[in-house]
C-alpha cells in the first residue's frame, strides 16, 4: 500500500507516494539531497532545475557504473559455476 510522504529537498516541498518503508524513503531523500548539494558546491548561481538535472545525471552515471560491475560479477559467477559443473561431471 502506498504511503504519502511530505518531503523537503533544498527548500522544495514535495508530496510523494511510495510503497517503500520509511527508512528506504529517508535514504533516497538523503542521497538526492547529497547529490544536489555536491552540484551546488561545484557551481554557483544555478537554477533549481539545473541543479536537479545535473544531480540526476550524476545518479544515472553511478547507476550505470554499478550495473556494469554487477554484470561483470554475474558473468564471472556464471563462468565459474559452469567450470565447477564440468569438474563435477568429469569426476563422476
Amino acid at each position: 500500500m502506498k504511503k504519502r510522504y511530505n518531503i523537503n529537498i533544498l527548500g522544495q516541498e514535495l508530496s510523494v507516494l511510495s510503497d517503500a518503508d520509511d527508512e528506504h524513503v529517508a535514504n533516497v531523500i538523503r542521497l538526492v539531497t547529497e547529490k544536489m548539494e555536491e552540484v551546488l558546491k561545484s557551481a554557483n548561481n544555478l537554477k533549481a532545475l539545473d541543479v536537479a538535472i545535473l544531480a540526476a545525471l550524476n545518479v544515472a552515471e553511478d547507476l550505470l557504473k554499478l550495473r556494469g560491475v554487477n554484470k561483470e560479477l554475474c558473468d564471472q559467477l556464471e563462468s565459474r559455476s559452469e567450470k565447477l559443473i564440468q569438474l563435477i561431471e568429469n569426476a563422476s
